[in-house]
């Protein structure tokens, strides 16, 4: 659950008869989900030692302290307790060796081709883009599956019930994988191998051995076909809209993420709102609160909602709020993710009809042991841990928060949202860094803006989703309605993540969750108890801004970095390239983009640059242009140069996408093109042939990178080199004889071993600049090349130890200053 459930569980609805929270199935639901974690990752005869121990102790309990006078219920609960632990890693236990019997984990360590008939459990899914040294790694299909019949080498069949992972290699039949829905039968043929991590919850991973189009051997079921043509239903609704609304519509719906790109994504991630692209007891909570109304009326005699306005009795409602909710599973899938978010969506009904708190930690408790025992993988999710904190904290925490915060004045709905989205953050945050190693600073805030639009974008889905199959044209009306609210909670997550400030680095693993989680009880112990509470509240709220906002004026004055007068400066944006240069007072030329978006907006916004004349995309390899979108993000672009060889196909395709979206030409970089922008002049060196025309030396990618020769208005020369490999090093050196002297050199290629020493020694660089990223695997920059620049007298530094670097000045006064130390 999330913000938008602060009015299903606030103390709106809390009556003065209630008495203290009913905590009593806490410990046994808290025993079964850590036996359940354990058991998973054990081997059989300690599992079973384990369940015995804590059968044995049961009945320990009741025979022994029974015998006592006034023990009778603390052996009660002692031994529930232990049943539960004992049931958790039971089931534990026998799921985990699911994944242990059977011929599958035998072949998958042999890498065994097999004939193996599937069937689907989960939708398939895109794998994200990555980079990979120079290219963006093939997008491929992948897809949950049970192993029922394996055909091995010889003819051997065997019959199994097996969980696997199934990877599909990129291909045109892509689209017909992605279409299959789950309980579908699948005849492939491929290689098994192990798991990746010891830890997953299938026993191999099976790749199909061609991206040919997927061999149905059977349907999928009624009710799988029911959900799917729902699903297909609103995406065609939505298929006209805005690209926002396109693609988060069916995402706040019924969780299908499948047309939300990877930059959306990311800026879902860093402002904490990842949650509204998961199916989410808050997606069942606001329908029902539709139908039912706020919390504590559903007993009432002036009840709310829209169920008495219809006329529909109490009896009647609750049957049909567990429709709704039955209903919800079918077309969200039965998955685990979506039976957890249908049993946390119980609880927040239980909360809208009776506004009761006491009878809510046990029904959550209730409904954490019965998600445990039927799918102890739970247990391990850090998914199902975040439900389940969030929730409670929205149950116990939040109502006191709001409280406390009404009496200092704030007002009463404010004062819920505030509250249920301090409390949520509170306790999730630890556990976000724990696995992502990072804290956002925007995520409360991001939180109660997207809030506002919540409740109508589900509502407006949901009933597009419903309209669709008797009527696509009133579908699409509704779902152009609900594409409003959905493109404000898209702006609120990218404004959020644009933010130079809007996330931080932490410790990751467990000790860095449980230091954050100490760090925020002293905030909470420090608000209850300092002195002056509110002028020192008012000073954090103002020096956290700072940090998020990050005004380039502050950030130079406190970490000394960009200097005064800055004229280039090369990025830290990992193993990749993107430099700058100053065109004037925020003004900047940018060359080359490096892999990823967010490091190369956040190096612009630490330099003062808001607009950015041109572009130059040296060539197309992924480590130069991959982050494009962050260049363009919130600045005026004038114009885009590339070179003229446009391979990988790929990526100069998606240069022009992004291009495009964004309303930004794209020009070619002509031989021997000069030109003048406020401080700067340059020429284009290189590459020398017209497109289709060029020599032996421009034969790839690399050697047809864009070079430039700049000079600014102090007289600094700069030469930078892209990705020029000796070939096309010693072209340029026979084109230009007389290239001379240079005060700063872009080493070329992330200072690879594969550099021309005649061009080294013609330009005599004072200064060698090398582009790498920390820890990289291919050893760049080589100790061999910068050996023979440091010879040749030029002082050489590297953004994987002296991370971003600007240079001032000219002549006797040219200076390099990192913006970390060696």
């Amino acid at each position: 659950m999330s913000a938008p459930d602060a009015r299903e569980v606030s103390e709106r609805g809390r009556g003065p008869e209630e008495g203290p929270a009913d905590l009593r199935l806490v410990p046994p639901a808290l025993a079964a989900w850590g036996a359940a974690a354990l058991a998973v990752g054990a081997t059989g005869w300690w599992v079973l030692a384990g369940v015995l121990a804590c059968l044995a102790g049961a009945a320990v309990l009741s025979v022994v302290l029974r015998r006592r006078p006034g023990q009778t219920l603390r052996a009660t609960a002692g031994a529930a307790v232990l049943l539960c632990a004992a049931a958790g890693a039971a089931s534990g236990g026998l799921h985990a060796a699911d994944l242990r019997r059977g011929p599958v984990p035998g072949l998958a360590g042999e890498y065994a081709r097999a004939r193996v008939e599937v069937t689907v459990t989960s939708d398939p899914r895109l794998t994200r883009p990555r980079i990979r040294g120079d290219r963006t790694a093939p997008v491929s299909v992948v897809l949950d599956a049970e192993a029922i019949r394996i055909e091995a080498a010889g003819g051997t069949v065997h019959r199994t019930r097996t969980p696997v992972l199934v990877i599909v290699p990129a291909g045109e039949a892509q689209g017909e994988w992605l279409r299959l829905l789950p309980s579908t039968r699948l005849q492939i043929t491929g290689r098994l191998a192990p798991p990746i991590r010891p830890d997953d919850r299938f026993a191999a991973v099976l790749r199909a051995g061609g991206a040919g189009p997927p061999r149905i051997t059977g349907p999928p079921s009624t009710v799988q076909r029911t959900a799917g043509e729902l699903r297909a239903g609103l995406r065609r609704a939505t298929e006209d809209l805005g690209a926002d609304a396109r693609a988060l519509l069916p995402g706040l719906v019924v969780g299908d993420t499948s047309r939300i790109e990877p930059e959306l994504s990311d800026a879902f991630a860093a402002t904490d709102l990842s949650h509204l692209l998961a199916v989410s007891g808050s997606n069942l909570t606001v329908v029902l609160l539709l139908l039912v109304g706020r919390p504590g009326t559903a007993m009432r005699a002036e009840r709310g909602g829209l169920a008495p306005r219809l006329g529909i009795p109490l009896r009647s409602t609750a049957l049909l709020g567990g429709g709704l909710t039955l209903a919800f599973v079918i077309v969200c899938r039965p998955d685990p993710s979506v039976l957890r978010a249908a049993a946390c969506g119980a609880v927040a009904l239980l909360a809208i009809g009776t506004g009761r708190r006491r009878s809510l930690i046990p029904a959550l408790a209730a409904a954490v042991l019965t998600l445990v025992l039927y799918d102890p993988w739970l247990a391990r999710s850090y998914g199902f841990l975040l439900s389940v904190l969030a929730t409670g904290a929205l149950l116990t925490i939040a109502p006191r928060w709001s409280d406390a915060l009404r009496r200092r004045g704030v007002p009463g709905r404010l004062a819920e949202a505030l509250a249920a989205a301090l409390a949520a953050q509170a306790v999730c945050a630890p556990v976000v860094a724990v696995f992502a190693a990072r804290v956002s600073l925007v995520a409360i805030p991001s939180n109660l803006f997207a809030e506002l639009a919540v409740a109508p974008a589900t509502v407006l889905g949901f009933a597009a989703l419903a309209l669709a199959p008797v009527s696509l044209p009133a579908a699409e009306l509704v779902a152009r309605v609900a594409a409003w609210p959905a493109e404000w909670i898209a702006g609120v997550a990218r404004a959020g993540a644009a933010l130079p400030g809007a996330e931080v680095e932490w410790p990751g693993g467990w000790s860095g969750g449980f230091l954050l989680a100490g760090l925020f009880g002293l905030v909470v112990l420090g608000a209850w108890r300092l002195p002056f509470r509110r002028r020192i509240a008012t000073g954090c709220a103002v020096l956290l801004l700072l940090a998020v906002v990050r005004p380039p004026p502050l950030t130079r004055l406190v970490s000394g970095w960009p200097p005064p007068g800055w004229a280039f400066a090369m990025c830290q944006v990992g193993q990749g390239d993107a430099t700058v240069l100053a065109a004037g007072e925020g003004s900047a030329v940018v060359v080359d983009a490096g892999p990823d978006p967010a490091l190369v907006d956040r190096c612009l916004h630490d330099l003062g640059v808001r607009t950015v004349p041109l572009v130059v995309l040296t060539h197309f390899h992924a480590d130069h242009v991959a982050g494009l979108a962050g260049v363009l993000r919130g600045r005026p672009v004038g114009a885009i140069q590339t070179t003229g060889l446009e391979e990988p196909p790929g990526q100069a395709a998606f240069v022009r996408r992004t291009a495009a979206a964004a309303g930004v030409p794209v020009v070619r970089a002509g031989p021997g093109e000069h030109r003048r922008l406020g401080p700067l002049e340059w020429r284009v060196l290189w590459p020398r042939g017209r497109p289709g025309a060029a020599g032996p030396e421009e034969s790839g990618p690399n050697d047809s990178s864009v070079t430039l020769l700049v000079r600014t208005a102090e007289g600094m020369r700069l030469l930078l080199l892209g990705d020029l490999e000796p070939p096309a090093q010693q072209g340029l050196l026979r084109a230009y004889p007389g290239l001379g002297p240079v005060d700063v050199l872009k080493v070329a290629h992330h200072g690879s071993a594969h550099q021309d020493p005649g061009l080294i020694r013609a330009v005599r660089p004072r200064l060698a600049l090398v582009s790498a990223g920390r820890d990289n695997p291919y050893g760049h920059p080589s100790p061999r090349t910068v050996e023979a620049l440091r010879d040749g007298g030029a002082e050489v530094l590297r953004t994987d130890r002296h991370g971003a670097i600007a240079v001032t000045g000219a002549g006797a006064g040219l200076m390099a200053v990192p913006s970390t130390s060696a």
